[in-house]
């Protein structure tokens, strides 16, 4: 039997076997993660939330474009995209309600940019903090063919005006449920890439979503250990061509 089979019996839920538990509210992980104030916040316009193409137009026009012409973006294109995504819809008292769902409200995706050509912002590995919608810049310079190069090559991430990958905090699941958690961190990841690819066809963009790169290449482009935080599914954004 494969890992794979292994996973997917050993995760499944049994009515004989499934039983409540306690959950320790005192050690529930944080639903943001959080970055040193000094490093470089560049705020972000506040998005479109009404208006913009019908939504069955949209899904009649979205294609895994990978041929992309090597021009800028405006900002509040990437902004209207990324607050598609994972962005804050509504909020009250006790929670922020976002445009995704998340298995158990535990939201345990992040999203980095990897900027190739957008307008005001140098290129650069960045991180989107969905509480405040804005930026947050890791580190400058052009990582686009490295990234490119561990996608197995795909060169439309080079030619990309941005590439957003995902990766999964894994831990914010498991605290509710175990190892089940890893079934409902791919769907939140499938809710968030299908929220970006129908919010580029609405910026007048093309956008591919792609699962195929080498882990530890890309878990080292945007710094994350691969363990507790792991990159799961990435997207590249472009005008086509």
């Amino acid at each position: 039997m494969t890992y794979g089979d292994i996973f997917q019996k050993k995760s499944k839920y049994e009515r004989s076997k499934l039983q409540g538990r306690h959950l320790d509210w005192d050690n529930k992980p944080l639903l943001y993660k959080k970055y040193p104030a000094n490093l470089e916040r560049i705020e972000l316009e506040e998005p479109h939330r009404e208006g913009g193409l019908p939504l069955y137009t949209i899904l009649q026009q979205r294609r895994s474009e990978r041929s992309f012409a090597q021009k800028p973006i405006a900002l509040g294109n990437l902004a209207q995209i990324l607050w598609a995504t994972q962005g804050i819809t509504r909020t009250n008292q006790y929670h922020q309600f976002r445009a995704v769902p998340s298995a158990g409200a535990l939201y345990p995706i992040e999203t980095y940019c990897v900027i190739n050509r957008v307008d005001q912002l140098e290129p650069g590995v960045y991180h989107y903090q969905i509480a405040y919608h804005n930026l947050i810049l890791i580190k400058a310079g052009n990582y686009g063919n490295e990234l490119a190069r561990a996608a197995l090559g795909q060169k439309m991430i080079l030619n990309a005006a941005f590439t957003m990958v995902w990766s999964a905090m894994v831990e914010r699941s498991k605290w509710k449920y175990e190892q089940r958690a890893y079934r409902y961190i791919y769907l939140d990841a499938g809710h968030i890439g299908q929220n970006a690819a129908l919010a580029a066809v609405s910026c007048g963009l093309g956008s591919c979503q792609i699962g195929a790169f080498f882990d530890e290449e890309v878990n080292a482009i945007i710094d994350v250990d691969g363990t507790s935080e792991t990159a799961i599914y990435m997207t590249a954004v472009g005008p086509i061509s």
